[in-house]
């Protein structure tokens, strides 16, 4: 019987997060896929094969889960390069997107293929995964949770590397020994104030009314934290990320400035890196977008803002509210701003930016590997003669 591997998988609206087996391995993938033909135009197998195969993810999926059956894909990096590239829209239900388990299914069986404990029969691998892995509040109160689990459990899963560099020709079977989903807004309190053996870090924080607001790419979740436990009757979600802001960046620059950027995640880089920020190259010209980037993401962060005071009236015990996720990460300043010139709430950001990014893939980490502990049967003693 294969032995089942730990993973933690955060599908983001931006990117896949995920850390497998004790720590000794992470992927972060942009989520963008692309349909593709079964032959991609590459110059030469050798020079396939000196690349690095997360910027050539090149696929087929079979599942019984997805409601597209066996389809080619760009992924990753490599989607980015075409024109028919997707990212999941506004208003879309992770849990019933395809491509949601595309993602999910690729990342898997890229650390798959990695592994030396997985049986291989030529060029077949059999993976099996206990799989740690969470839906926005919104969902999870809506009963979406237990029918994503159930797709994904009692079945094989198949990604076929096609043209991808080192992997080629291989095929991995992905099976799931079990599989937990856990809502976000309470995956990250446990990882606010619990490590990795679920021992308790931050004492000051264990019995405070906490907000904690999850910027996502399509939606917010606010869980409201109290008796260190998730409300679940004041917690709440929304329809409003940062997707359509930084799609609607894209089409300005676009519009005024004639640079095609290949997806959101390049506006991302555009608005946090360290140097140059707010600013993209026009004919060889560095060229401020300030102006675009600070309008529209204003406008979001008082819609962001509006959420966290309207939460915070129903909810007037809370002693701080902290802001995680990628969108917190790109309207941090803006949010601060707005707080210190408004109401002057008790809030808090993560001044790493990768804490912020990462907190859910952990949270599920931290979780899943505890619930691994707690099944595994004790191994027997053996009885002295």
């Amino acid at each position: 019987m294969t032995k089942s591997r730990v993973a933690a998988v955060d599908v983001g609206n931006d990117s896949i997060k995920a850390i497998f087996g004790e720590l000794e391995y992470e992927l972060n993938i942009p989520n963008i896929v692309a349909r593709d033909t079964e032959d991609r135009p590459v110059i030469g197998i050798e020079e396939l094969d000196d690349k690095n195969p997360l910027d050539g993810i090149h696929i087929k999926v079979h599942s019984p889960a997805l409601k597209e059956n066996n389809v080619i894909y760009r992924v990753g990096n490599l989607a980015t390069k075409s024109n028919n590239a997707t990212e999941l829209d506004p208003g879309s239900s992770k849990s019933e997107e395809d491509q949601t388990l595309i993602m999910l299914f690729t990342t898997l069986a890229l650390d798959a293929v990695k592994q030396e404990s997985f049986p291989k029969t030529k060029n077949v691998i059999d993976a099996s995964y206990t799989l740690g892995t969470g839906l926005p509040l919104r969902e999870v109160k809506e009963g979406k949770d237990a029918g994503y689990r159930s797709k994904l459990v009692g079945s094989v899963h198949q990604v076929e590397f096609l043209v991808t560099p080192k992997y080629q020709g291989l095929k991995v079977n992905i099976k799931f020994n079990d599989v937990k989903v856990y809502p976000e807004g309470f995956a990250a309190y446990i990882n606010l104030v619990m490590d990795n053996n679920l021992k308790i870090i931050n004492k000051d924080l264990i019995d405070k009314r906490i907000l904690i607001q999850d910027i996502g790419g399509l939606s917010t979740d606010i869980a409201v934290i109290k008796n260190r436990n998730v409300d679940d009757d004041k917690a709440q979600g929304f329809n409003l990320g940062v997707s359509e802001s930084l799609e609607t960046i894209r089409e300005e620059i676009r519009t005024k400035h004639g640079v095609e950027l290949d997806s959101r995640r390049d506006v991302v880089e555009i608005i946090t890196r360290k140097n140059d920020r707010n600013h993209i190259m026009v004919k060889g010209s560095r060229t401020s977008v300030h102006d675009i980037t600070d309008r529209i993401l204003l406008d979001l962060a008082k819609k962001q803002y509006r959420l966290l005071r309207n939460v915070w009236q129903k909810n007037s015990q809370t002693e701080i509210c902290y802001f995680v996720g990628g969108g917190a990460h790109v309207l941090k300043d803006y949010l601060k701003t707005l707080n210190n010139n408004l109401d002057g709430y008790n809030i808090e950001f993560f001044e790493d930016d990768k804490e912020s990014i990462w907190m859910m893939a952990n949270a599920y980490y931290k979780l899943i590997t505890d619930f691994v502990r707690k099944t595994e049967k004790p191994k027997a003693v053996p009885v002295k003669s």
